[in-house]
Protein backbone atom coordinates (compact mmCIF):
# COMPACT_ATOMS: atom_id res chain seq x y z
CA UNK A 1 0.00 0.00 0.00
CA UNK A 2 2.62 2.24 0.62
CA UNK A 3 4.46 1.64 -2.69
CA UNK A 4 1.39 1.79 -4.34
CA UNK A 5 0.70 5.45 -2.70
CA UNK A 6 4.07 6.92 -3.91
CA UNK A 7 3.66 5.97 -7.75
CA UNK A 8 0.06 6.86 -7.57
CA UNK A 9 1.00 10.59 -5.54
CA UNK A 10 3.91 10.29 -9.05
CA UNK A 11 1.77 9.48 -11.74
CA UNK A 12 0.34 11.88 -14.05
CA UNK A 13 -3.75 12.36 -14.58
CA UNK A 14 -3.06 9.86 -17.81
CA UNK A 15 -0.98 7.56 -16.20
CA UNK A 16 -3.24 7.13 -12.78
CA UNK A 17 -5.24 4.41 -14.26
CA UNK A 18 -2.00 2.18 -15.20
CA UNK A 19 -0.93 2.32 -11.83
CA UNK A 20 -4.25 1.65 -10.19
CA UNK A 21 -4.14 -1.53 -12.60
CA UNK A 22 -0.44 -2.53 -10.94
CA UNK A 23 -1.60 -2.72 -7.78
CA UNK A 24 -5.54 -3.45 -7.45
CA UNK A 25 -6.96 -6.91 -8.57
CA UNK A 26 -9.55 -7.43 -11.31
CA UNK A 27 -12.69 -6.92 -9.74
CA UNK A 28 -11.67 -4.00 -7.57
CA UNK A 29 -14.43 -2.89 -5.49
CA UNK A 30 -13.96 1.06 -4.39
CA UNK A 31 -16.31 2.99 -2.66
CA UNK A 32 -16.25 6.68 -2.39
CA UNK A 33 -18.41 9.30 -1.42
CA UNK A 34 -20.90 11.42 -3.46
CA UNK A 35 -20.84 11.88 -6.25
CA UNK A 36 -18.60 8.83 -6.79
CA UNK A 37 -19.69 5.84 -4.41
CA UNK A 38 -19.40 2.48 -6.22
CA UNK A 39 -16.59 1.60 -8.62
CA UNK A 40 -15.45 -1.32 -9.55
CA UNK A 41 -11.68 -1.91 -11.58
CA UNK A 42 -9.29 0.69 -11.96
CA UNK A 43 -10.13 2.09 -15.23
CA UNK A 44 -13.70 3.32 -13.19
CA UNK A 45 -11.93 4.72 -10.80
CA UNK A 46 -9.30 6.81 -12.33
CA UNK A 47 -12.00 8.37 -14.18
CA UNK A 48 -14.55 8.78 -11.73
CA UNK A 49 -12.16 9.64 -8.99
CA UNK A 50 -8.13 10.05 -9.38
CA UNK A 51 -7.81 11.25 -12.52
CA UNK A 52 -9.94 14.47 -12.23
CA UNK A 53 -8.87 15.31 -8.75
CA UNK A 54 -5.25 15.43 -9.93
CA UNK A 55 -5.94 17.51 -13.07
CA UNK A 56 -7.36 19.87 -10.33
CA UNK A 57 -4.82 19.98 -7.84
CA UNK A 58 -1.51 20.29 -9.37
CA UNK A 59 0.77 18.76 -7.58
CA UNK A 60 -1.53 16.65 -5.26
CA UNK A 61 0.70 15.28 -2.23
CA UNK A 62 -0.46 13.55 0.22
CA UNK A 63 0.47 13.92 3.84
CA UNK A 64 -1.02 11.00 5.98
CA UNK A 65 -1.47 11.55 9.86
CA UNK A 66 -2.43 7.36 10.65
CA UNK A 67 -1.36 4.65 8.91
CA UNK A 68 -2.19 1.14 10.48
CA UNK A 69 -3.09 -1.91 9.57
CA UNK A 70 -4.90 -4.32 11.16
CA UNK A 71 -7.37 -7.27 10.47
CA UNK A 72 -11.09 -6.68 10.56
CA UNK A 73 -13.77 -7.94 13.68
CA UNK A 74 -16.41 -7.71 11.38
CA UNK A 75 -15.58 -11.19 9.53
CA UNK A 76 -13.44 -12.73 12.46
CA UNK A 77 -10.51 -11.04 11.96
CA UNK A 78 -9.82 -12.90 8.65
CA UNK A 79 -9.57 -10.11 6.34
CA UNK A 80 -6.32 -7.53 6.15
CA UNK A 81 -6.75 -3.78 6.03
CA UNK A 82 -4.42 -1.26 5.89
CA UNK A 83 -5.64 2.41 6.73
CA UNK A 84 -4.43 5.99 5.89
CA UNK A 85 -6.01 9.14 6.86
CA UNK A 86 -4.50 12.95 6.48
CA UNK A 87 -4.95 15.42 4.00
CA UNK A 88 -4.06 15.75 0.22
CA UNK A 89 -2.85 18.65 -0.52
CA UNK A 90 -2.11 20.57 -3.76
CA UNK A 91 -2.71 23.79 -5.84
CA UNK A 92 -6.03 24.19 -6.66
CA UNK A 93 -5.77 25.47 -10.08
CA UNK A 94 -8.69 23.99 -12.02
CA UNK A 95 -12.54 23.44 -11.19
CA UNK A 96 -13.27 20.51 -9.29
CA UNK A 97 -16.92 19.06 -9.42
CA UNK A 98 -18.07 22.70 -10.09
CA UNK A 99 -16.04 24.04 -7.14
CA UNK A 100 -14.42 27.04 -8.34
CA UNK A 101 -10.58 27.18 -8.37
CA UNK A 102 -8.44 29.58 -5.59
CA UNK A 103 -4.89 29.34 -7.18
CA UNK A 104 -3.75 28.83 -3.53
CA UNK A 105 -2.64 25.75 -1.54
CA UNK A 106 -6.02 23.64 -0.60
CA UNK A 107 -6.29 20.52 1.89
CA UNK A 108 -8.90 17.46 1.33
CA UNK A 109 -9.48 15.85 4.58
CA UNK A 110 -9.33 11.92 3.53
CA UNK A 111 -9.19 8.52 5.10
CA UNK A 112 -9.14 5.23 3.06
CA UNK A 113 -9.31 1.65 3.33
CA UNK A 114 -7.49 -0.87 1.73
CA UNK A 115 -8.27 -4.65 1.64
CA UNK A 116 -5.05 -6.64 1.09
CA UNK A 117 -5.09 -9.97 -0.51
CA UNK A 118 -2.39 -11.90 -1.89
CA UNK A 119 0.09 -8.37 -2.80
CA UNK A 120 -3.21 -7.10 -4.28
CA UNK A 121 -5.71 -4.60 -3.38
CA UNK A 122 -8.78 -6.05 -4.06
CA UNK A 123 -11.57 -3.22 -2.18
CA UNK A 124 -11.47 0.48 -1.04
CA UNK A 125 -13.30 2.58 1.20
CA UNK A 126 -12.13 6.48 0.27
CA UNK A 127 -13.61 9.29 2.17
CA UNK A 128 -13.44 12.51 1.48
CA UNK A 129 -14.11 16.09 3.30
CA UNK A 130 -15.59 17.63 -0.16
CA UNK A 131 -17.60 20.59 1.92
CA UNK A 132 -14.56 21.39 3.45
CA UNK A 133 -12.59 22.22 0.43
CA UNK A 134 -15.63 24.63 -0.81
CA UNK A 135 -14.90 26.13 2.68
CA UNK A 136 -11.43 26.82 1.46
CA UNK A 137 -12.41 27.95 -1.88
CA UNK A 138 -15.19 30.38 -0.45
CA UNK A 139 -18.07 29.13 -1.35
CA UNK A 140 -19.76 27.76 1.61
CA UNK A 141 -22.79 25.21 0.76
CA UNK A 142 -24.01 24.96 4.71
CA UNK A 143 -25.46 27.40 7.02
CA UNK A 144 -23.30 28.27 10.32
CA UNK A 145 -22.61 24.97 11.80
CA UNK A 146 -22.66 24.02 15.73
CA UNK A 147 -19.40 23.32 15.96
CA UNK A 148 -15.84 24.66 14.70
CA UNK A 149 -13.62 24.38 11.44
CA UNK A 150 -10.39 23.92 10.90
CA UNK A 151 -8.30 22.02 8.55
CA UNK A 152 -7.63 19.09 10.91
CA UNK A 153 -4.44 18.31 12.61
CA UNK A 154 -3.19 14.96 13.31
CA UNK A 155 -2.82 12.75 16.58
CA UNK A 156 -1.81 14.91 19.63
CA UNK A 157 0.70 12.48 20.26
CA UNK A 158 2.57 12.43 16.42
CA UNK A 159 2.62 8.35 16.69
CA UNK A 160 0.14 7.94 14.46
CA UNK A 161 2.13 6.55 11.75
CA UNK A 162 2.80 3.28 12.34
CA UNK A 163 5.40 2.02 9.38
CA UNK A 164 6.43 -0.97 11.44
CA UNK A 165 5.22 -3.37 13.53
CA UNK A 166 3.11 -2.84 17.09
CA UNK A 167 2.65 -4.69 20.15
CA UNK A 168 -0.56 -6.48 19.48
CA UNK A 169 -1.80 -6.16 23.01
CA UNK A 170 -1.81 -2.43 22.45
CA UNK A 171 -4.39 -2.99 19.39
CA UNK A 172 -6.37 -5.14 21.22
CA UNK A 173 -6.81 -2.78 23.55
CA UNK A 174 -7.30 0.42 21.45
CA UNK A 175 -10.49 -2.46 19.99
CA UNK A 176 -11.27 -3.25 23.50
CA UNK A 177 -11.98 0.52 24.08
CA UNK A 178 -13.79 1.42 20.15
CA UNK A 179 -15.91 -1.70 21.15
CA UNK A 180 -16.75 -0.39 24.84
CA UNK A 181 -17.89 2.84 23.53
CA UNK A 182 -20.15 1.35 20.78
CA UNK A 183 -21.39 -0.65 23.92
CA UNK A 184 -22.03 2.64 25.83
CA UNK A 185 -23.54 4.51 23.10
CA UNK A 186 -25.97 1.45 22.83
CA UNK A 187 -27.18 2.22 26.33
CA UNK A 188 -27.58 6.06 26.32
CA UNK A 189 -31.12 5.95 24.63
CA UNK A 190 -30.97 8.69 21.39
CA UNK A 191 -33.78 11.12 22.43
CA UNK A 192 -35.02 14.64 21.85
CA UNK A 193 -34.96 14.59 25.55
CA UNK A 194 -31.96 15.57 27.39
CA UNK A 195 -30.39 12.57 28.93
CA UNK A 196 -28.94 13.62 32.93
CA UNK A 197 -26.95 10.88 32.70
CA UNK A 198 -25.55 11.20 28.91
CA UNK A 199 -21.72 12.96 30.10
CA UNK A 200 -21.56 9.67 32.74
CA UNK A 201 -22.38 7.46 30.49
CA UNK A 202 -19.63 8.89 28.05
CA UNK A 203 -17.31 9.49 30.69
CA UNK A 204 -16.91 5.67 30.91
CA UNK A 205 -15.20 5.25 28.14
CA UNK A 206 -14.27 8.85 26.74
CA UNK A 207 -11.70 11.23 28.24
CA UNK A 208 -12.94 14.42 29.36
CA UNK A 209 -11.00 15.85 27.52
CA UNK A 210 -11.82 14.77 24.11
CA UNK A 211 -11.59 15.74 20.61
CA UNK A 212 -13.66 14.92 18.35
CA UNK A 213 -12.91 16.20 14.73
CA UNK A 214 -16.25 16.12 13.13
CA UNK A 215 -17.04 16.90 9.05
CA UNK A 216 -17.27 20.17 7.78
CA UNK A 217 -21.27 21.22 8.38
CA UNK A 218 -21.14 20.45 12.34
CA UNK A 219 -17.50 21.06 13.18
CA UNK A 220 -14.84 20.06 15.65
CA UNK A 221 -15.43 19.96 19.12
CA UNK A 222 -13.73 19.82 22.45
CA UNK A 223 -14.07 17.98 25.86
CA UNK A 224 -17.56 15.32 26.56
CA UNK A 225 -19.77 18.99 27.85
CA UNK A 226 -18.79 20.56 24.66
CA UNK A 227 -19.14 17.86 22.60
CA UNK A 228 -22.92 16.84 23.78
CA UNK A 229 -24.46 21.00 23.24
CA UNK A 230 -22.31 21.24 20.08
CA UNK A 231 -22.87 17.61 18.00
CA UNK A 232 -24.52 15.30 20.12
CA UNK A 233 -27.57 16.85 21.28
CA UNK A 234 -28.44 18.73 17.73
CA UNK A 235 -27.94 14.75 16.02
CA UNK A 236 -29.80 13.56 19.06
CA UNK A 237 -33.21 15.94 18.57
CA UNK A 238 -33.17 16.16 15.23
CA UNK A 239 -32.37 12.61 13.54
CA UNK A 240 -33.65 10.68 16.15
CA UNK A 241 -36.66 9.49 14.74
CA UNK A 242 -36.70 6.39 12.60
CA UNK A 243 -32.75 5.83 13.64
CA UNK A 244 -31.28 2.73 12.46
CA UNK A 245 -28.31 1.48 12.72
CA UNK A 246 -26.66 -0.94 9.87
CA UNK A 247 -23.35 -1.77 10.98
CA UNK A 248 -19.83 -2.03 10.00
CA UNK A 249 -17.91 -3.42 7.42
CA UNK A 250 -14.79 -2.98 8.67
CA UNK A 251 -13.06 -2.88 12.21
CA UNK A 252 -9.56 -2.70 12.61
CA UNK A 253 -6.96 -1.46 15.55
CA UNK A 254 -3.46 -1.28 15.45
CA UNK A 255 -1.36 0.12 18.62
CA UNK A 256 -3.35 3.19 20.20
CA UNK A 257 -5.34 3.57 17.14
CA UNK A 258 -8.14 2.45 15.20
CA UNK A 259 -11.51 2.73 13.65
CA UNK A 260 -14.25 1.63 11.44
CA UNK A 261 -16.63 2.45 8.19
CA UNK A 262 -19.79 1.41 7.22
CA UNK A 263 -22.35 1.26 3.87
CA UNK A 264 -24.38 3.05 5.30
CA UNK A 265 -23.72 2.49 9.11
CA UNK A 266 -27.03 4.64 9.74
CA UNK A 267 -30.00 5.22 8.25
CA UNK A 268 -31.85 7.93 9.58
CA UNK A 269 -34.86 10.64 8.99
CA UNK A 270 -34.50 14.34 9.38
CA UNK A 271 -37.24 15.40 11.86
CA UNK A 272 -36.78 19.50 11.21
CA UNK A 273 -33.87 21.30 11.38
CA UNK A 274 -30.40 19.47 11.18
CA UNK A 275 -27.61 21.33 9.40
CA UNK A 276 -30.71 23.99 8.38
CA UNK A 277 -32.81 21.53 5.87
CA UNK A 278 -36.44 21.43 6.72
CA UNK A 279 -37.71 17.93 7.60
CA UNK A 280 -37.01 14.89 5.36
CA UNK A 281 -40.07 13.31 3.67
CA UNK A 282 -38.14 9.77 3.75
CA UNK A 283 -35.01 8.20 5.95
CA UNK A 284 -31.53 9.01 4.14
CA UNK A 285 -28.44 7.22 4.61
CA UNK A 286 -25.19 8.18 6.45
CA UNK A 287 -22.04 6.43 5.30
CA UNK A 288 -19.17 6.95 8.37
CA UNK A 289 -16.06 6.57 9.24
CA UNK A 290 -14.31 6.69 12.52
CA UNK A 291 -10.76 6.66 13.59
CA UNK A 292 -9.69 7.12 16.76
CA UNK A 293 -6.78 7.40 19.27
CA UNK A 294 -6.51 5.58 22.58
CA UNK A 295 -4.95 6.56 25.22
CA UNK A 296 -5.15 4.24 29.02
CA UNK A 297 -8.26 2.25 28.36
CA UNK A 298 -10.04 5.68 27.09
CA UNK A 299 -10.56 6.89 23.68
CA UNK A 300 -8.91 10.43 23.67
CA UNK A 301 -9.91 11.71 19.82
CA UNK A 302 -12.04 10.78 17.26
CA UNK A 303 -12.08 12.10 13.24
CA UNK A 304 -15.76 11.55 11.74
CA UNK A 305 -16.11 11.78 8.04
CA UNK A 306 -19.79 11.48 7.19
CA UNK A 307 -20.89 11.62 3.27
CA UNK A 308 -22.96 14.76 4.28
CA UNK A 309 -23.46 15.22 0.95
CA UNK A 310 -25.02 12.09 -0.09
CA UNK A 311 -27.59 12.09 2.84
CA UNK A 312 -28.65 15.70 1.90
CA UNK A 313 -28.56 14.36 -1.89
CA UNK A 314 -31.28 11.69 -0.23
CA UNK A 315 -33.35 14.03 1.20
CA UNK A 316 -33.61 16.12 -2.68
CA UNK A 317 -30.85 18.81 -2.03
CA UNK A 318 -27.89 18.16 -4.50
CA UNK A 319 -25.53 20.77 -3.03
CA UNK A 320 -22.76 20.32 -6.06
CA UNK A 321 -24.92 20.81 -8.85
CA UNK A 322 -26.77 23.96 -6.64
CA UNK A 323 -23.13 25.32 -6.11
CA UNK A 324 -22.72 24.74 -10.05
CA UNK A 325 -25.16 26.58 -10.53
CA UNK A 326 -24.59 29.65 -8.73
Amino acid sequence: VRQYHHDLSAAAPEAVAEVLARYTGDRWLWRGMHPFHEQTGAEAVADMFWSPLKASFTRLQRRPDIFLAGRNEMDGFHSVWVVSMGHLMGLFDHPWLGIRPTGRITMLRYVEFNRVENGKITETAMFCDIPQVMVQAGQNPFPPQTGAHLVQPGPMTHEGLMWGAQDPAKGKATLDAINAMLTGMGRSERSSKPNPNYADILAETWHEDMIWWGPYGIGATYTIERYIKQHARPFGQALNDGYRFNGHLCRVAEGHFGGFFGWANLTVRNSGGYMGMPAGPQPADMRVVDMYRAENGKLAENWIFIDLLHFLNMQGLDVLARNSAL
